[in-house]
C-alpha cells in the first residue's frame, strides 16, 4: 500500500445521501474494533463504582481518596481530549489509537496490582489519559472507511456498544466482586486490551489529515489541557472542598481564564489546539451544546437509580447491579436500528423525542418511588424511558456533530464533543449529589424526588434546545 493510499479520507463520494453504497468486509471488521473499544471504556466507566466499599477495606482508603479514584480518572481525560485529537489527525488514528489502548492496559495492570491508595489514584490518572486517546481515534479511525450515507448507521452501532458496556458494567463488576476480588475490575480489561492491540493493525488501516504541518500552538496546548483539567477539578471536589471555598474558587477561576486564553490563541495561531471553524457549522455546535444537556442528567440518573435500589430498597449490590441492566441492554439493542434511520428522520427529530423519553425515567421515579416499592410496576419503566431516550440520542448527538465536518477533521471534531460530554457528566454528579445532599435532612425520599425533579427538568430543557437550535433533516437527494 502506498503512502498516499494509506491516508486517504475517503467519504467525498459525491454521491446523494440517500445513496446506499456498498461497504467492504474490511470496514465491518474495523467497525468490530472500534465498539470493542467502546465497549471497553464504558464497562471501565460504569464497573468501577460497585467496587468502592470493597477498596475501602482492603486498602483502607479514605472518602477523599475514593472520591479521587474517580475524580483523577474522569479530571484526566476531559484534560487531554483536545490534545488526543488533534495528535490523531496529525500523527495518525490508528497510531494513536494503539498508543492509548496500550497506555489504558498498563494501567489496567497497575490497577490490580495497587498496594495503597495513591498508588491507585497515580495508576487511574494514567488509565484516563489512556482512555481520552481511545475516545475520539476508535471512531475517527472507523469513519473514512465508510460513505457518508452510512456514518449514521455506524455511529448508531458505535452507540449501542457503548450503552451495552454502560448495561454490562454493574452487574459484571458485581459478579467479579461475588467471586473473586475488586482488583479484577481493573484486570479484566487486560486480556480485551491484549486483543485490541492484536486486532487493530490486521483490521483497521491508517488515516489522518493529508493537510496537517505537525505544528503546534506551544502556548494553546498547555493552556487547554490545563484550563479542562482545573475546571473540571473544581466540579468534581467542589462538594468536598465546598462550592464557595478559595481552593473550588480558585481552581475554577484559574481554569477559565486558561480557556480564555485557549480561545484567544486558537483564533490566530494556524494549527490551534481548539478548532473554532467548527463552530461556524450548526450542525456541529447545536449538537455539542445540546449533549450537555444530556450528558448532565443522564449520568446523575445512573448514579441515583443505582443508590435507589441499594441505598433506599436495600438491595444486595449483585442484584442491584442486574436491576438496572434493562435500560442499558434496550439502548443497546435499538440503538444499531435508529443510528441506520437518523437520515431518514431527521437527527432533530429524534433527539427532541430522544431526550423527552430520557426524561420521562426520572418524571416516572418521582411519581412511582416510595420506601416498599415495586421493582417492575415502580422501577423497570423508567428503566425502559431512558433506554429508549438513549438510544436516540447518544449516538445521533455524535452523528449530528459529524454530519458536516470534513473527514480530514474527524478527531479533533470528535475530541471536542467528547470534552463537551464529560463536562456534562462532571457537572451532573456533582449537581445531582448537591441537590440530594441540601434535601437529605427532609428524609430520603424528599432527597430523591428533588434530585429527579431537577434531572427531569434538564432532560426537557435539552428536547427543547434541540427542536430550536439543531438543523432540519436535509432534502432527499
Amino acid at each position: 500500500m502506498s503512502e498516499a493510499e494509506a491516508v486517504r479520507e475517503p467519504g467525498g463520494t459525491g454521491m446523494a445521501p440517500d445513496a446506499v453504497e456498498a461497504v467492504p468486509r474490511r470496514a465491518w471488521l474495523a467497525l468490530g474494533v472500534s465498539t470493542l473499544a467502546a465497549l471497553l471504556t464504558v464497562i471501565d466507566i460504569s464497573i468501577v463504582n460497585v467496587a468502592f466499599p470493597s477498596i475501602r477495606r482492603d486498602l483502607g482508603a479514605s472518602e477523599t481518596g475514593l472520591s479521587w479514584v474517580l475524580s483523577g480518572y474522569s479530571v484526566a481525560v476531559g484534560a487531554f481530549l483536545l490534545v488526543a485529537g488533534r495528535l490523531a489527525d496529525k500523527r495518525g488514528r490508528r497510531r494513536m489509537f494503539l498508543l492509548g489502548v496500550g497506555v489504558f492496559v498498563a494501567a489496567s495492570l497497575l490497577c490490580g496490582l495497587a498496594t495503597s491508595t495513591g498508588l491507585l489514584i497515580a495508576s487511574r490518572v494514567l488509565q484516563g489519559i489512556g482512555s481520552s486517546v481511545i475516545g475520539p481515534t476508535s471512531l475517527s479511525m472507523v469513519l473514512p472507511e465508510f460513505p457518508a450515507s452510512r456514518r449514521s448507521m455506524v455511529l448508531g452501532i458505535w452507540g449501542a456498544s457503548a450503552a451495552l458496556g454502560a448495561a454490562l458494567g454493574p452487574s459484571v463488576g458485581a459478579v467479579l466482586l461475588e467471586y473473586l476480588s475488586w482488583r479484577w475490575v481493573f484486570l479484566v480489561n487486560v486480556p480485551i486490551g491484549l486483543a485490541l492491540l492484536a486486532l487493530t493493525p490486521r483490521y483497521v488501516r491508517e488515516t489522518r489529515d493529508p493537510d496537517a504541518t505537525g505544528r503546534f500552538d506551544v502556548v494553546g496546548l498547555p493552556a487547554g489541557t490545563l484550563g479542562v483539567a482545573l475546571v473540571l477539578v473544581a466540579i468534581v471536589q467542589g462538594g468536598d472542598w465546598g462550592y464557595g471555598s478559595s481552593a473550588t474558587v480558585a481552581s475554577a477561576v484559574a481554569g477559565f481564564l486558561l480557556i480564555v486564553l485557549l480561545v484567544v490563541r486558537s483564533m490566530r495561531h494556524p494549527e490551534p489546539l481548539l478548532d473554532l471553524e467548527l463552530f461556524r457549522i450548526r450542525s456541529f455546535w447545536s449538537a455539542a451544546s445540546g449533549q450537555v444537556f444530556f450528558t448532565t442528567s443522564f449520568i446523575a440518573i445512573i448514579l441515583f437509580n443505582s443508590l435507589v435500589l441499594q441505598e433506599y430498597w436495600g438491595w444486595r449490590p449483585l442484584a442491584a447491579g442486574f436491576g438496572v441492566v434493562p435500560g442499558p441492554a434496550l439502548a443497546s439493542l435499538l440503538g444499531g436500528p435508529v443510528g441506520s434511520i437518523a437520515d431518514r428522520v431527521g437527527h432533530r427529530n429524534l433527539l427532541v423525542f430522544g431526550c423527552a423519553m430520557a426524561g420521562m425515567a426520572p418524571t416516572w421515579l418521582l411519581w412511582r418511588i416510595g420506601a416498599d416499592g415495586n421493582y417492575v410496576a415502580d422501577f423497570l419503566p423508567a428503566q425502559l424511558f431512558l433506554g429508549v431516550g438513549v438510544s436516540c440520542t447518544f449516538a445521533t448527538f455524535g452523528s449530528l456533530g459529524l454530519r458536516e465536518v470534513s473527514p480530514a477533521r474527524f478527531g479533533t471534531a470528535s475530541a471536542t464533543l467528547r470534552t463537551t460530554s464529560t463536562m456534562g457528566f462532571a457537572v451532573g454528579v456533582a449537581l445531582g449529589v448537591a441537590v440530594f445532599d441540601a434535601a437529605l435532612p427532609l428524609g430520603p425520599l424528599v432527597a430523591f424526588d428533588r434530585t429527579w425533579t431537577v434531572l427531569a427538568g434538564l432532560m426537557f430543557a435539552g428536547s427543547l434546545f434541540c427542536a430550536a437550535a439543531c438543523p432540519p433533516r436535509r432534502p432527499r437527494g
